[in-house]
């Protein structure tokens, strides 16, 4: 991507022959299993799938299905109907969504507007941020655009500075069940600015605390005032936030601070997140602009600066890569508002999404509640996702943009030159493990698999204080990613040589 440092910085810390459609293939009728072939006497060595569940010791469910990618032919499966939660696998059905919605040469724009006359460098008007569904958006983007504000030769604005956020609709949080303070559950808009974050910062000199809350980049840390931080005497709840007339108010518990750190914390005020970085980025131009208002419609005038994304096919991958939540919610709702239908919300173009799956890819079994699977109700068979990858797997719309995974032994270390190579979406809640992608054998068989386990009865009781990492939820993970690559070995050989 153009800004690739400070794009993944924010990441980290957190197709064009498919512009006009997506192609998909048909899978057969019925499903089909493959003969033994002579001398495959080392198959039989092969530890069988009940086996191999009883060992992983994963309470709840363990479901999964595989077929052949290029025939859609059924090779093996366990409860392959049942709808449980597929975690952030769901970011793979909303690229095929985004990708068929918006075309893979999509560029998300974010625009400077001025609503009155321009003469001589003097805006007479309103100057409007207006937010055009961008979700990869920085700090250095904005002072970008500042800068060629200036280039234009504005030098003053007459009238308000207003920032208009109403491209998709707003959404306080991602999930409503995750701690407030979590930085992969922030609020949603028409605009967002890096990943809708805000870094806090504390340090102790003295015995004293000093905190700061900043929109920092690689290239600008600039403070920020739409967010502040007290640090409070007591021992818990470590964070706590209100929104006190409009303003982000956070208080941590002194007890949790220590010598000094960091973390980024998700902000619940999109709109006023960007103008308050925009204002900063053009006072540093010389360009003085009065607090921003809210817009609630969208404005008319003359655009002055346009900031266009990466398109929007290097977006799904690094969305795909980092499974980061925000993009996976802003593209999702920008396709279906694309589709001529204004969601009201996340639950309202997932049900969009999931219509979709059903009348383009004729796939049954899609019960979304979020375009990133964050969300508790999000359900899915792995039927379903395997089909899904069967019907795309020809148009290769799909398996580019997956992240290659890693086969590791069991100690954890990753294994140079196996013979299986694997291209998937992971997924990871509490006590939820989910895979799906595609494989490639030695013998270089592609298989499309899916597999999910979860134990649904242990989540419910977690607390949602406790939520971020609550006990043995890691040591869960750990087995299911450990059946996951013990099942793909053992397809790599029944099925791949």
């Amino acid at each position: 991507m153009t800004h690739g440092i400070s794009k993944r910085y924010f990441l980290a810390g957190g197709i064009s022959a498919l512009a006009a459609g997506v192609a998909f293939a048909d899978a057969p009728g019925k499903s089909l299993r493959p003969r033994a072939r002579g001398g495959d006497f080392h198959k039989r060595a092969v530890r069988g799938p009940k086996d191999l569940i009883r060992e992983a010791k994963l309470n709840g469910h363990v479901a999964y299905a595989v077929a052949d990618a290029k025939t859609g032919a059924r090779l093996e499966a366990n409860t392959p109907t049942a709808q449980v939660a597929p975690a952030s696998v769901t970011k793979a059905v909303t690229a095929l969504y985004a990708l068929d919605r918006l075309g893979a040469g999509h560029r998300f724009q974010t625009r400077l507007m001025a609503t009155g006359s321009v003469s001589n460098g003097v805006v007479s008007g309103d100057l409007v941020l207006v937010g055009g569904g961008d979700p990869t958006l920085d700090t250095n983007d904005l002072a970008d655009m500042a800068r060629q504000l200036k280039a234009a030769g504005i030098r003053e604005v007459r009238g308000a500075f207003k920032v208009y956020e109403g491209a998709l609709p707003f959404v306080k949080t991602i999930d409503t069940d995750q701690p407030d303070h979590v930085g992969y559950s922030p609020a949603v808009s028409g605009i967002a600015l890096n990943f809708n974050r805000v870094h806090f910062e504390w340090r102790r000199a003295s015995g004293k605390y000093s905190v700061t809350m900043d929109a920092r980049s690689d290239r600008y840390r600039p403070d920020v005032t739409m967010a502040r931080m007290r640090i409070a005497e007591r021992s818990i709840p470590v964070y706590s936030y209100a929104d006190q007339k409009g303003v982000d108010t956070w208080s941590v518990a002194r007890s949790a601070l220590g010598g000094g750190g960091s973390r980024w914390l998700p902000v619940r005020k999109p709109g006023a997140y960007a103008a308050d970085v925009f204002r900063t980025m053009a006072g540093a131009q010389g360009i003085r602009l009065k607090p921003a208002q809210n817009m609630k419609r969208a404005p008319q005038g003359t655009v002055l600066v346009t900031h266009q994304s990466e398109v929007l096919r290097e977006i799904l991958r690094d969305m795909l890569r980092f499974s980061n939540n925000l993009i996976a919610e802003m593209v999702g709702m920008a396709a279906t508002a694309r589709s001529g239908r204004n969601p009201s919300g996340l639950r309202a173009s997932a049900s969009a999404m999931n219509a979709w799956v059903k009348s383009k890819l004729g796939v049954s079994g899609m019960k979304l509640q979020d375009h990133s699977g964050l969300g508790a109700g999000n359900r899915m068979t792995a039927d379903a996702m395997v089909d899904t990858l069967v019907k795309v797997y020809a148009s290769n719309t799909l398996r580019p943009l997956l992240k290659p995974v890693a086969m590791r032994d069991a100690k954890g270390k990753v294994l140079k030159n196996h013979p299986i190579a694997v291209n998937a979406k992971t997924g990871t809640l509490n006590f939820v493990s989910g895979l799906g992608g595609y494989m490639e054998a030695k013998d270089g068989s592609v298989l499309a698999f899916a597999i999910f386990s979860g134990d649904e009865a242990v989540r419910k009781r977690i607390k949602k204080a406790n939520r971020e990492a609550p006990q043995g939820a890691r040591g869960y993970n750990k087995r299911a990613k450990r059946l996951q690559q013990q099942l793909i070995e053992r397809w790599g050989t029944l099925y791949g040589s």
